[in-house]
C-alpha cells in the first residue's frame, strides 16, 4: 500500500502583496494538490486562516471588490498608542468572513507566527481565538499597535520568520511548499535600478499616496516629511521592514528550505495597495503556471 505524505502550505508576509495567496492556493488545488496543514505570517496567517476555515472563497470574493476609499476607511488612525494604526475597522470587517471563532475548529490544522516584542523570540500560534492570532502576526511594529497575549506584546511574525516553513515541520509536514512573496524582477547589468522600474520604487510611492490621503493638517505634519523628497514616517518604517524581511526570509530559507518554492512577483504592488487584489491573485496564478515543469517531481513525492 502507499500512502500520501503530509502536505504543509507555508505562505509568507507582505501585506496587501499577500492577496498573491489566494491565487497561488486556487491553482494548486485545480493541479490536485492540497494542503493537509496551513502556516503562515502576517497577511500569510490572514489568507491561511481563511483557507483553514474553508472559507478562501468568502475571503476572495470581499477581496476582489476593495476599492481605494474602503482602505483608507479602514484605517483607524491613533497617535496614542505603539502604532499609527489600530486595527479595529478592518479585523471587524473580516470577523464577518471568519465563520469559525477557534484555531482548534478550523477544518485543517493552522498555526500563525509572531514576535515576542520584549525578548524577540518567536512565538507560534496554534489555539485560540483565530482572528486574535491573525492580528498579532500581521502587527507590523511603529504601523499597526501590538497585540497583548498571554502576557506578552506581540508584533508581526516577519520579524523573525517570514516564511513559516519551520512551523510546517513542527506541526508534522512531510512536503512544504513555500510562498514568498519578496520575489524581485532581474535588472539587467549596468542599466539604472529605477530607470528600469519607471522610476520611484512602488513600495515608497504607495506610502507616500496613503500617506498624503490619510493625514491631513496637523497629523500629517507630524507624521510626513515637508516635500515628496523627504520620507515621512510611515516611508521610513515600512520601507526598512520590508527589506529586513526579504533578508531575513532568504537567510531562513536557505538554512530550512522547503520542497517546493512558489515566488509570485508582486513587487510592484505597495504595502497599502489592498485594492489591487485582481492583479495579486493572478500573478498568484501565474506563479504556479511556472513552476508547472516542476509539479510532476513533487507530485512523485507525494506517494511514499
Amino acid at each position: 500500500m502507499t500512502r500520501r505524505p503530509t502536505i504543509a502550505l507555508a505562505l509568507g508576509g507582505g501585506a496587501a502583496r499577500g492577496w498573491a495567496h489566494i491565487g497561488v492556493i486556487n491553482a494548486l488545488r485545480e493541479r490536485g494538490i492540497e494542503a493537509d496543514i496551513v502556516c503562515g505570517t502576517s497577511i500569510g496567517a490572514l489568507v491561511g486562516a481563511a483557507h483553514a476555515a474553508g472559507q478562501l472563497a468568502h475571503l476572495e470574493e470581499w477581496v476582489r471588490r476593495l476599492k481605494w476609499q474602503d482602505v483608507v476607511g479602514f484605517l483607524d488612525v491613533t497617535l496614542s498608542k505603539g502604532g499609527v494604526i489600530q486595527g479595529r475597522k478592518v479585523f471587524e470587517q473580516l470577523r464577518r468572513h471568519y465563520r469559525v471563532e477557534r484555531i482548534e475548529q478550523l477544518q485543517l490544522p493552522f498555526g500563525a507566527v509572531a514576535t515576542n516584542l520584549t525578548n524577540g523570540l518567536e512565538v507560534w500560534l496554534r489555539e485560540g481565538a483565530v482572528l486574535d492570532a491573525v492580528r498579532a502576526s500581521a502587527s507590523l511594529p511603529g504601523l499597526f499597535t501590538p497585540v497583548y497575549h498571554n502576557g506578552h506584546w506581540l508584533v508581526d511574525g516577519g520579524l523573525v520568520n517570514p516564511v513559516p516553513v519551520s512551523l510546517c515541520r513542527a506541526m508534522g509536514a512531510e512536503l512544504v511548499i513555500a510562498v514568498d512573496l519578496f520575489a524581485q524582477r532581474s535588472i539587467p547589468a549596468g542599466s539604472e535600478e529605477r530607470e528600469e522600474r519607471g522610476g520611484e520604487d512602488s513600495w515608497l510611492a504607495s506610502a507616500r499616496e496613503i500617506t498624503a490621503r490619510m493625514w491631513e493638517g496637523a497629523v500629517k505634519q507630524r507624521l510626513a516629511g515637508e516635500g515628496r523628497d523627504e520620507p515621512s514616517i510611515f516611508e521610513v518604517v515600512s520601507g526598512s521592514i520590508h527589506i529586513m524581511q526579504m533578508r531575513i526570509s532568504r537567510s531562513r530559507m536557505a538554512g530550512e528550505p522547503p520542497n517546493l518554492l512558489i515566488t509570485p512577483v508582486v513587487e510592484g504592488i505597495g504595502l497599502m495597495d489592498f485594492h489591487r487584489a485582481d492583479e495579486a491573485i493572478e500573478e498568484g496564478v501565474r506563479a504556479v503556471q511556472r513552476i508547472d515543469a516542476q509539479l510532476p517531481l513533487f507530485l512523485r513525492g507525494m506517494v511514499s
